[in-house]
């Protein structure tokens, strides 16, 4: 853990604990560098930290106070604990009866996998879209095949070397959203039979596309805040004929996790030995709620092993379906997957795409976006505490819009998702997430939309059905 989380743990844990109440004084910058032997750089992301998640507030000309605000005892989920073994996979339809369910705009949609379409510039967009289509070159219709407009591919190095890594625009290939790149990604480095190895939880979208491949998958041992056991992972990849990794190392979803900048080095170290490329689904890495990204895993990757995998459909443009690979040294093999599947994504949106990312404001609207998840994410972890039974454990991320939560054994979140179903409440129930449909009393819930009342009462409801099955 990076020593700005380790300040942000130790002053939540004060806070928890009582030792600083509400309306106490943290020490200043100054003070605290003393505290902790370390820089004003360090003290000040940490406090960042600390104010994402709702426990501390900046006062102008005063310094940093505890907010009000209730108490949270609630601990966190332990490592979990697959079997380590693989998995011939059959969730497809067990994962699609629960998402149809949930599609209803009537329901609270606190299991949705998506945050709310209003905190996105979608007007604004719709203008460059409109620019776009006007001033289309028919030409582009042929040059923006495979591997995608070439702008929008530039415009995406650049975020990259910003982030520390370089990358050519020719590795990066566009895609019709995340899913196609993860799809084109595991067709590339893998055939039917295959195993690959993914997390444990991991989000549903890559059970589905494994299952649909053919693939066979081991899961990996995970924490809900520091992501996979290197430990575990190292033991896998001795013993299994693994051909690819699927991991989300920011902000994983359903648990949040964040994989510690060492240990992604150690990661990336740890594959190239073993010659296994990491396809990384990194579609949340732009919603990080302290004043530092995560560490970008393309610019620890010196060898090309890195598949990375993002979209704009989490942080800018939902329904305009644009994500895109960096493939590293396997970019010809995934443009050949895209010319022989979908051939192309649709050109118009790419230039449009290109032009925001040059003119549009994307860093304004990026730190609004991620104000506003923090803030919401803080509203509702605290309405988990005074509705939820004894027992219950939950894992606070530093990004993303999801919280995991871990119930009482007793619990059956599928029985749980039916019954909060009936009252107009929406859940993503913990077996989605695995591929022996474990975590049967494990939840995910959706923060990514407003902190309104009928969310409120929302989660009183669901306190009091889950109270039902103790």
């Amino acid at each position: 853990m990076s020593r700005y989380h380790d300040i942000a743990e130790h002053t939540e844990k004060l806070i928890v604990d009582g030792v600083l109440r509400a309306g106490d004084r943290l020490p200043s910058v100054r003070q605290a560098c003393r505290i902790h032997d370390v820089s004003p750089v360090t003290v000040t992301q940490a406090y960042y930290l600390l104010e994402s998640r709702g426990l501390i507030e900046a006062r102008p000309k005063s310094g940093y106070f505890v907010r009000a605000r209730l108490r949270q005892n609630l601990r966190e989920p332990d490592m979990t604990r697959p079997v380590a073994s693989s998995t011939q996979l059959q969730v497809s339809d067990f994962i699609f009866q629960i998402l149809e369910s949930v599609r209803d705009p009537s329901v609270v949609p606190l299991g949705s996998s998506f945050p709310s379409p209003f905190l996105f510039p979608l007007d604004k967009l719709g203008r460059f879209l409109a620019s776009a289509a006007r001033k289309l070159d028919p030409l582009a219709t042929v040059i923006d095949l495979p591997p995608g407009n070439e702008e929008l591919r530039r415009q995406l190095a650049l975020r990259y070397l910003a982030s520390g890594a370089s990358v050519s625009p020719d590795e990066i290939v566009i895609t019709c959203g995340a899913m196609e790149a993860l799809n084109l990604c595991l067709q590339a480095v893998a055939r039917p039979g295959d195993l690959i190895a993914i997390e444990s939880p991991a989000f549903y979208a890559g059970l589905q596309a494994s299952e649909r491949l053919g693939l066979k998958v081991i899961e990996i041992p995970t924490h809900p805040r520091e992501g996979i056991s290197m430990a575990a992972l190292a033991e896998t990849l001795q013993r299994h004929p693994v051909k690819a990794c699927l991991f989300m190392l920011n902000f994983s979803n359903p648990t949040g996790s964040l994989v510690p900048d060492e240990r992604r080095k150690e990661l990336v170290e740890l594959l190239h030995r073993h010659d296994v490329p990491l396809i990384e689904d990194d579609v949340y890495a732009e919603l990080y709620f302290g004043r530092q990204a995560p560490l970008c895993t393309k610019a620890v990757d010196p060898h090309g092993m890195v598949m990375h995998v993002s979209s704009f459909s989490k942080n800018l443009a939902p329904g305009y379906r644009v994500g895109w690979v960096a493939a590293g040294r396997f970019a010809e093999r995934v443009q050949r997957q895209k010319f022989s599947t979908t051939l192309a994504t649709t050109i118009p949106v790419q230039i449009a795409l290109a032009e925001y990312l040059k003119h549009g404001g994307y860093e304004n609207h990026l730190r609004h976006l991620r104000r506003k998840l923090a803030e919401q994410e803080a509203a509702l972890a605290a309405a988990i505490e005074p509705n939820f039974p004894e027992g219950t454990r939950l894992a606070r991320p530093d990004g993303g819009y999801f919280l995991w939560l871990e119930l009482p054994p007793q619990i059956d979140t599928l029985v749980l998702h039916q019954r909060t179903l009936a009252r107009g409440i929406s859940t993503a129930p913990g077996p989605i997430f695995s591929a022996k449909r474990e975590f049967t009393h494990h939840l995910r819930l959706n923060f990514g939309h407003s902190d309104s009342q009928r969310q409120q009462d929302a989660m009183v409801t669901l306190g009091q059905l889950i109270a039902e099955q103790l």
